[in-house]
């Protein structure tokens, strides 16, 4: 409910500042019982896909709590599933800053963050710490100085140690962040990383004694024959989801404005179409096979039931949270309730 009143603080200095900065209150808020105290009623309407139960279907999208710093925080805003990460094996400092800009008239972000993170393993000991008991999806992606011919090692290396944490781990093959990462969505290049992945997981399956599904998050900047060349790799290797959008590379929407001619992903309302283009394309190419996540554009709760209009299951959001901060959760869980949507275990509707 305060956001509105904060925002111009926010939004009056730097993009990572105001993460910082927001961050900040919302873990001091969150020790003192305050964030809890003044959590917002959202509406639940438990659903199972990927063979989990999700309070709602309303999640956070990777890339805002990058090592799981935040989840007491965070936990407070009525969000049925959390997903941090990207994180990599080792740390990484990501791109030389400035690195994230808004562009304010078109409710959008752009940034080049680079997988900055401070390395697995301190993610795994902050959800370990973090009494976080909601539903988590952890996503994974390689360190900068890897070669692509090596990407497997580093993937593993974080499927190793996220599993016995994770609900769910989410493949990040599609920041355009990472030089080279999105090479990784080739024909050859998926079909051994997934073969490798699905190799590692049922190892890990009979050593933990449970299965974590497995989601591969794609770009939105893929013609209709990539996006079904996709959809066929991941079933084929037993894939659990996939979840449309990245960011994009594209810029005809924001043309002309401030920053928008800067280097990175671009998010937020201009993303909006191009990853329901994308969910369409993947829902016929599936026929039901496995779920969808929709992500990209989401600033209100039709924007939501858009998505699942499209096929997706479930829907996460990022840098809708930005332009309207806690509330959007809650109208977007309201949105997703009721009639025309089923609740069943693939989540295809």
């Amino acid at each position: 409910m305060f956001y509105p009143l904060i925002r111009p603080l926010l939004f009056a200095l730097d993009p990572e500042r105001a993460h910082t900065a927001a961050f900040a209150s919302l873990d001091a808020a969150a020790r003192l019982g305050l964030a809890q105290l003044s959590a917002p009623q959202v509406r639940q309407s438990p659903v199972d896909v990927m063979g989990i139960t999700f309070p709602n279907r309303v999640g956070l999208a990777a890339g805002l709590d990058k090592n799981a710093a935040h989840l007491a925080g965070l936990a407070t805003f009525g969000f049925g599933f959390i997903e941090v990460g990207t994180v990599t094996p080792r740390a990484q400092v990501g791109n030389p800053k400035p690195r994230m800009w808004r562009l304010a008239q078109a409710d959008a972000l752009v940034n080049r963050l680079g997988f900055n993170n401070d390395g697995v393993d301190v993610l795994c000991a902050n959800v370990a710490h973090s009494g976080y008991r909601g539903v988590l999806g952890i996503n994974i992606g390689k360190n900068f100085d890897t070669p692509n011919d090596r990407a497997a090692d580093d993937y593993v290396r974080c499927l190793e140690a996220v599993y016995p944490h994770a609900h769910y781990v989410a493949v990040n093959v599609s920041s355009p962040n990472t030089r080279g990462l999105r090479e990784l969505q080739g024909d050859a290049a998926l079909a051994a990383l997934l073969a490798t992945l699905a190799r590692a997981r049922e190892a890990l399956a009979q050593r933990h004694g449970r299965r974590v599904p497995l989601a591969v998050k794609i770009a939105p900047d893929l013609d209709v024959a990539d996006i079904a060349r996709i959809a066929d790799a991941l079933v084929a290797h037993g894939v659990d989801a996939v979840i449309a959008t990245n960011t994009t590379l594209a810029r005809d929407a924001v043309a002309g404005l401030p920053h928008a001619d800067e280097a990175g992903g671009l998010s937020g309302r201009p993303l909006f179409e191009p990853s329901n283009r994308v969910i369409r394309a993947l829902a016929t190419a599936l026929r039901g096979a496995l779920p969808v996540i929709g992500v990209g554009g989401i600033l209100c709760g039709s924007d939501a039931r858009a998505k699942i209009d499209a096929g997706a299951s479930l829907v996460q959001l990022y840098t809708g949270l930005v332009y309207r901060g806690p509330r959007l959760v809650g109208e977007c869980a309201a949105a997703l309730q009721g009639s025309g949507i089923r609740n069943q275990e693939s989540g295809i509707r």
